[in-house]
């Protein structure tokens, strides 16, 4: 019976390998390189297993968004997680570990700032080299265009917060700061000290400006500037509840008291920093200054963008 047994296991063996082979051809030449083999020998690869081994060394935990006790709401950062294959990828025909040619993938934080409470805002991460020109329009209409003028040279888009009055009677300026691709917000009806104000009246300031801006651009601005930066904790309520950040600042270049360029300049780079919010307003101090202003502050490796590019967790 033993001796049966073997020969039926012989006859099996004997058909599976007509089955697999054809004559005249080696067992090698018929193998497949199919995508699950060369995902096996990849992850059998010496450098596939050392990046693998080193990326917890250059990955970064996301940082969610917080309430600081001095600079409020603070936006969250990304996290940085190593693409093992795209990194392996980089890496395979230099056939060594280069952590310079590591490939990341963004993290995003579980908390975000819309989850937190009414706080306004006047910064962005800390950590993130990027600042955003803060342009709070009420008057200076003469200027507006020479400063949108040096922003595209520059490839620089800013936002600009503009009165609800001041746009209705300029309402081709509005178009064309919103055309140029600026972030449009909201800087009250008509200037008023808000913190003297009832709820009512910081929502009828508020509301009244977003109805107007929506009627030139087609949408409402999402971002709100006290004038003055004056603001109690109702105005920042009242802002939160129409779904609106409030947004203060970090660098002030004083440009209503028209500093020459070298001043301005100098002012602003003592104070600049991650994250910063700069403050101007259409002036002539500002248009004669915003190039060299720039300039200054890119040679510091600064990127300059608009406050919804600088509170974003994007790294």
């Amino acid at each position: 019976m033993y001796r049966y047994r073997q020969l039926i296991h012989f006859f099996v063996f004997i058909i599976l390998v007509g089955l697999t082979f054809d004559l005249g051809t080696t067992p090698v030449a018929n193998i497949k390189e199919t995508p699950e083999i060369m995902e096996a020998v990849k992850t059998e690869d010496v450098l596939y297993k050392e990046i693998e081994a080193k990326a917890r060394e250059f990955e970064e935990a996301p940082q969610n968004a917080y309430i600081d006790r001095v600079w409020k709401k603070t936006p969250g950062r990304n996290g940085l997680q190593v693409n093992i294959e795209k990194s392996y990828d980089k890496m395979k025909d230099k056939g060594e570990f280069d952590k310079s040619l590591l490939v990341f993938d963004q993290v995003t934080p579980e908390k975000n700032l819309e989850e937190l409470p009414a706080s306004p805002i006047y910064r962005g991460h800390p950590e993130k080299q990027m600042v955003a020109f803060l342009i709070n329009v009420s008057w200076g209409e003469e200027y507006v265009p020479e400063i949108l003028s040096v922003l595209k040279d520059n490839n620089v888009k800013a936002t600009f917060f503009i009165e609800g009055k001041w746009a209705k009677n300029n309402a081709e300026l509005v178009k064309m700061i919103h055309e140029q691709g600026h972030v449009i917000g909201n800087h009250a009806y008509n200037h008023p000290d808000m913190s003297r104000m009832t709820n009512q009246q910081i929502l009828d300031q508020i509301v009244q400006t977003n109805d107007i801006i929506k009627a030139i651009i087609g949408k409402s601005p999402k971002w709100f500037a006290p004038p003055s930066g004056s603001f109690n904790e109702h105005v920042v309520q009242v802002s939160h509840e129409l779904n609106m950040q409030t947004i203060l600042w970090t660098v002030d270049t004083i440009d209503w008291k028209n500093p020459s360029v070298s001043v301005m300049i100098n002012r602003v780079n003592t104070k600049i920093h991650p994250g910063a919010t700069v403050l101007m307003h259409p002036t002539e101090a500002t248009e004669r200054g915003l190039d060299s202003l720039i300039k200054a502050i890119k040679a510091k490796d600064f990127k300059i963008n608009t406050i919804e590019k600088l509170i974003e967790s994007q790294r």
